[in-house]
This record gives structure tokens, sequence and C-alpha cells, in this order.
């Protein structure tokens, strides 16, 4: 007969196999800082929100942390969303290369207009432009991000109108 079977779990180690199963959430659910626009960008970004596709690259949609009608992630790694974000500062500076080797580069797809920027950790940040408000879309290095982009083309397009956010 095993005597550690019987033997009761003194309140150190009970404390410590709390915490550690309190830890080990196999949630490894992503975050998003909340971005926080004027009073008309956030009505489209709300609109936004109920327009958004379940899936986006062949991910089903699995909101960031904190929740938020601004912000949406689809996938593990995720591809995160953000609605209201300010302007990005590259976009206009004419002081930012163009072409293939720049760090931000301006281009179309499906109807919505981006700034991409490549990320320190060879992920990608783009950021629409030429609508009433910005949307940010952030793919991982390791996503088809032009995937992304075309499945939230429509979505873009039926909630934030053309133009040029304040």
């Amino acid at each position: 007969m095993n005597s550690l079977r019987h033997r009761p779990i003194g309140l150190p180690a009970l404390a410590l196999l709390l915490v550690t199963v309190g830890c080990s959430s196999a949630d490894d659910g992503a975050s998003a800082a909340v971005p926080s626009p004027d009073a008309k960008a956030a009505a489209l970004c709300q609109k936004l929100d109920g327009v958004l596709p379940a899936t986006v690259d062949d991910e089903s949609r699995e909101d960031p942390e904190p929740a938020s009608a601004l912000t949406a992630g689809w996938g593990n790694p995720a591809i995160i969303l953000r609605c209201g974000v300010p302007r990005p500062p590259k976009m206009l500076d004419p002081a930012v290369p163009q072409g293939r080797d720049a760090d931000a580069v301006a281009g179309g797809v499906d109807g919505v207009d981006w700034l991409m920027e490549k990320e320190g950790d060879g992920a990608y940040r783009f950021t629409t432009a030429s609508r009433l408000a910005y949307v940010e879309v952030t793919v991982p290095a390791d996503r088809d991000s032009s995937g992304a982009l075309v499945d939230l083309a429509p979505a873009i397009k039926k909630a934030i109108p053309e133009g040029i956010a304040d």
C-alpha cells in the first residue's frame, strides 16, 4: 500500500497547486489595446463590429481581451483588428521612403486603401486610408496578409465610408 496516497496535502502545497492550475490556462487568448476614438469614429467602429466576418483567413473569430466593440481577432496567433486608432505618423509623411525596400508602403486591396508597415517581429500592420475612421489590422509573420485583407474588405467598405478621418 502506498502511504503517500493517504497523506494529506499541507496548506502551502495546496496553495501552490491551486496557483499553478489557475495560471496554466489552456486559453492562449490574444490581447489588444482598445483605441479611444471620438464619438463619430466610435459609432462607425460599432457598425463595423456588427458586420465583421465570422472567419478571416480560414480562422474563426476569437476576440482579444479586454472585450470591446473596437477590437476583434481571428485565429492563434491572432489576426487583430482595432478600429478608431489614430492616424499613423507615417501616413502622408513625405519623408517616408516609397517602394519595395520601404518599411511603410501604400496600396489597395478589393477597394480598401491601406498603409502597410512591417513590424520588427516580421508581422505586418495595415491601417486603412481614405476612410472616415482608421482601422488597423495586424497580421502575424506566419499568416497570409492578403487573405486577411480580402476577407475584411467587404465589412470595411460597408461600415466605414470613404473620406478623410478627423
